[in-house]
């Protein structure tokens, strides 16, 4: 009869963690094109979400664009490198990270030539990748505080 083990393994968490990430990539990937792809830029169709955010979006047109991209470059970097403390040595994000957010915002703007009432936007280009970079820098920077304290303890 085999043993059953109460005992999380290390690589089952850490598998289970980057399976988590992935379809929270996944997720932020599909709302991305979702709200790009919407017949009209104005988000009040959107019976669902606050009135707040819905101010906010009508008012803040281009910065709208950056604000998925911030969890979406987060992602990418904590999925690229879960525990490569090598790999924090950048500052930056890396060209991956850029390039997937890159690819994301320019599927997502080039798909608007084909809904009647959007139009695609060079500015929300550059801001989903400013976002993206934002994101990522944020993940790296919360490794290295990472690493850092836990050698400070250890």
């Amino acid at each position: 009869m085999p043993k059953i083990s109460l005992v999380m393994d290390k690589s089952n968490n850490k598998s289970s963690s980057k399976s988590v990430n992935a379809i929270l990539f996944l997720g932020c990937t599909a709302a991305i094109f979702y709200y790009s792809w919407l017949p009209s830029s104005n988000l009040r169709t959107e019976s669902y979400l606050p009135q707040i955010i819905i101010d906010w979006t009508s008012e803040y047109l281009n910065l709208r664009t950056a604000v998925p991209f911030l969890a979406l470059g987060y992602l990418c970097e904590v999925l690229q490198d879960v525990t490569d403390y090598k790999a924090i040595k950048y500052f930056f994000v890396r060209p991956q990270t850029v390039i997937i957010c890159a690819v994301i915002v320019c599927l997502a703007e080039a798909g608007q030539f084909f809904i009647s009432d959007r139009h695609p936007d060079f500015m929300d280009i550059f801001f989903g990748i400013a976002g993206g970079i934002c994101g990522g820098t944020a993940a790296l920077s919360f490794k290295k505080l990472n690493h850092y304290f836990l050698n400070k303890n250890a």
